[in-house]
């Protein structure tokens, strides 16, 4: 079993603010995969709906936990992230 966060932005955020808090995001993700964390994979939707909506799998709930709470776009209060378990079906 995996672990999905789903990322959806707060009410009112502009996306600029999302640009400017972007690169601390990336280097906070990086960091975590190098550091073991757990992630999987992540990123953004395609969409041009305003409020848009990210997610990142996790392989688990401890991991999804850690990485939201050190995250700067929940910390600066630009995301509300909720955590998913996700059985997924492996056709490797």
């Amino acid at each position: 079993m995996e672990f999905v966060v789903m990322y959806s932005l707060s009410e009112g955020v502009e996306g600029s603010r999302i640009l400017e808090t972007y690169p601390r995001h990336k280097a906070y993700f990086e960091a975590f995969r190098a550091a073991g964390g757990g992630l999987i994979a992540l990123g953004p939707f395609q969409t041009t709906d305003p409020a848009g909506a990210s997610m990142g799998i996790f392989t688990s709930r401890e991991d999804a936990e850690r990485f939201i709470a050190g995250d700067p776009f929940t910390v600066e209060g630009l995301a509300v992230p909720r955590i998913l378990e996700w059985n997924a079906v492996r056709f490797d």
